[in-house]
């Protein structure tokens, strides 16, 4: 490992082989970073954190702060993030609190663009995009490969489908469902993300079914769960579909309409 002098590493903290620590960064309490992170300069990690092997965190990020709610007591809470993180410049995340379930958890793979917040209690999934100054507030559930616009601002407890889209400035304040996209303020559905599913590799057929799908539930004047019994019908063997109907059945937010 390598710890630049000026860097303040506290020695409740574990470093792993092959981790860069930059000039001027602080790492306090119990933190834990694996072999082959990188933190760059003036950074501050702040534990309880676990941040996974090949994590990379840019310069003037704010890592494992305690949670912004008003209800937290200095309980014991903690942050994990996984690896092959790429977490850019001036990202904050928090930790959990203890009435959230007392952790803030982040995936594999994600790419967590500048400025971007993620407030206490969120649980992302892996291989998202979240771009420039997106914003997530609290107990936000984000599934896999999602892909938030630059300025993406996401309402306490929604629940983010897998391979989700939203473009830039969108306000979303009610559950998006799987594969769907999303625009304007407030969030309404545009059509789903035929390209997200072409890059994880969903033939054509599988594509239309999920179209289909999208036009069940948003297009063809159907009650709410009359459309999620029909997507079911649709074809019971498809793992998208059920995934779909299941976040549906799920949803306590309700879905964007």
């Amino acid at each position: 490992m390598e710890i630049h002098p000026t860097a303040i590493v506290d020695p409740r903290a574990k470093i792993g082989e092959g981790t860069v620590v930059g000039p001027y960064s602080v790492i306090e309490g119990e933190v834990t970073l694996e072999g082959g992170c990188w933190v760059g300069p003036h950074v501050v990690i702040r534990g309880p954190a676990s941040i996974g092997s090949g994590t990379r965190i840019f310069q003037f990020s704010s890592i494992g702060e305690e949670p912004q709610d008003k209800k937290f007591d200095g309980e014991h809470t903690w942050l994990e993030i996984g690896t092959d993180n790429t977490i850019r410049e001036g990202v904050t995340i928090n930790r959990g609190t203890g009435e959230g379930g007392g952790v803030t958890r982040v995936g594999d793979r994600n790419w967590i663009m500048a400025y971007v917040h993620i407030a206490h209690d969120c649980l992302l999934g892996n291989e998202g995009v979240f771009a420039n100054g997106t914003s997530l507030a609290g107990h936000v559930c984000v599934g896999d490969a999602v892909t938030l616009g630059g300025f993406t601002l996401v309402h306490q407890f929604c629940q983010l489908g897998e391979g989700c889209f939203t473009s830039m400035g969108s306000c979303i304040r009610r559950d998006v469902p799987p594969w769907v996209m999303v625009s304007g303020d407030p969030g309404q559905p545009h059509g789903i993300n035929n390209e997200g599913l072409k890059r994880r590799g969903f033939d054509s057929e599988a594509r239309q079914r999920v179209r289909t799908a999208y036009k069940m539930l948003y297009r063809q004047g159907r009650a709410f769960h009359d459309a999620i019994d029909s997507i079911e019908a649709l074809s019971p063997d498809d793992p998208v579909l059920n995934g779909m109907a299941h976040f549906l059945r799920a949803s306590s937010r309700g879905v964007v309409r």
